[in-house]
């Protein structure tokens, strides 16, 4: 109910104009197969009306699942999704280890200070070093 709860939010945020929505959940193979019918039996659950949702696996996670599953839920053969591997929350957890200890032992307010300001650099150095990252691809390509 979590999960369904957050993606009712995320889908009714700022989606006025937007039609369809690209899902990447690790589960999203069982997770999608009742998802509409517990938002319409939920009073707690609203989607936008004629939104169209894509279900998709991220690419760790898809190695693990069905063989059937690669082909219906695989990035690589979505539409519009792009070179992305769906993963980005693991790839934070190694960074996200090594403060782990330290924070434990602090008050709730420092704890989520803490984090938040660890999650505010990691975003900070990924903007400040974009252009360096495009520069490589077009001089490769």
């Amino acid at each position: 109910m979590n999960i369904d709860y957050s993606i009712c939010n995320a889908l009714n945020y700022c989606s006025a104009d937007i039609d369809s929505s690209l899902i990447i959940y690790d589960v999203e193979c069982q997770w999608s197969i009742s998802f509409l019918q517990r938002v319409a039996h939920s009073k707690g659950l609203s989607m936008p009306e004629n939104m169209h949702i894509i279900p998709a696996v991220g690419k760790f996670h898809l190695s693990a699942h069905k063989l059937a599953c690669f082909a219906r839920y695989s990035l690589n053969f979505i539409q519009g999704a792009g070179q992305v591997d769906g993963e980005i929350l693991e790839t934070l957890w190694v960074p996200f280890n090594k403060i782990s200890l330290t924070a434990q032992s602090m008050s709730q307010a420092h704890h989520q200070e803490v984090l938040d300001n660890y999650m505010q650099n990691s975003n900070w150095k990924k903007l400040v070093g974009i252009s360096t990252s495009i520069d490589r691809f077009y001089n490769r390509v």
